[in-house]
């Protein structure tokens, strides 16, 4: 499945049951990361071209499907692993 598809799916599931999409800058997508605890991130959509940052959506479809128990798109990795992952994207 598309990547674009996979993410329509999940962020139509996160529209429905989300009830503050209003602090997400307009380019931007909230995400939801930690294996126990969850963490609340911001990222530029731009991210997801990025094969590293599919592959975190690929593992989270696996995971979850489309049902994010956060309401929110949860990516199943560790905090530190995401920050070092958007630390480098970032420069890029």
């Amino acid at each position: 499945m598309a990547i674009c598809q996979m993410l329509r799916r999940s962020l139509s599931s996160e529209r429905r049951s989300a009830s503050s999409g209003a602090d997400v800058p307009k380019g931007h997508l909230a995400v939801y990361i930690g294996e126990n605890e969850k963490k609340r991130f911001v990222i530029p959509v731009s991210y997801l071209n990025y094969p590293t940052f599919q592959e975190l959506l690929f593992q989270a479809e696996e995971e979850f499907g489309f049902h994010h128990p956060t309401g929110g798109l949860t990516i199943p990795c560790s905090q530190d692993l995401f920050v070092d992952l958007i630390s480098d994207l970032s420069r890029r």
